[in-house]
């Protein structure tokens, strides 16, 4: 099976996501059956991280997913896109509500606007990661909440991860990395 090792090293935004997703096409164009994503992030946009997420679970190949250092925010909700989900033995995830920044005055339509959002994207974060763990999404939302911070081995017993690994990939495997600004 031809295997693309891909490193998102990188915080989640438009021109991050643009880039991963931009590879990911290249590498199903060039017939590769399997992505390796090796992710260390510290999280940041939901809307971007929502919509890799959802790319990874509907193209036509396996992902398997690697923690190399820190999976934070919504970077867990990219992680759980993987079929195969791994950690490296010194690594952490971290899962937390999402937030929104507000400005200015607001209106009270704008004010149930954004609360309806936030909404929303609890309850989407909060599906990806329960499908992952065979979780219910309500024990999901108590874990954003409570600002859940996992060790390697807790996040193999939260069932986010199905085992530790150090290897990230074979001797001579050609690793592309995904870091753009």
């Amino acid at each position: 099976m031809r295997t693309a090792y891909i490193k998102f090293f990188a915080e989640v935004n438009g021109n991050t996501s643009n880039a991963l997703m931009n590879v990911i096409d290249q590498k199903l164009a060039e017939g590769f059956q399997k992505i390796v994503l090796l992710i260390s992030t510290p999280g940041g946009s939901v809307f971007h991280g929502l919509s890799i997420h959802n790319y990874l679970v509907g193209i036509p190949i396996e992902i398997e997913t690697h923690n190399f250092g820190s999976v934070d925010s919504i970077g867990v909700v990219i992680f759980c896109a993987g079929t195969t989900r791994y950690s490296a033995p010194d690594a952490r995830f971290l899962l937390h509500p999402v937030a929104a920044g507000i400005n200015g005055q607001l209106e009270g339509e704008k004010i149930q606007e954004i609360l309806k959002g936030l909404k929303i994207d609890t309850e989407n974060i909060a599906a990806a990661i329960a499908k992952a763990t065979g979780k219910e999404e309500d024990e999901m939302i108590k874990a954003l909440n409570a600002r859940t911070t996992l060790s390697p081995e807790e996040a193999v017993e939260f069932r986010l991860v199905h085992a530790i690994k150090k290897e990230l990939f074979p001797l001579g495997a050609h690793v592309i990395s995904v870091n753009a600004s």
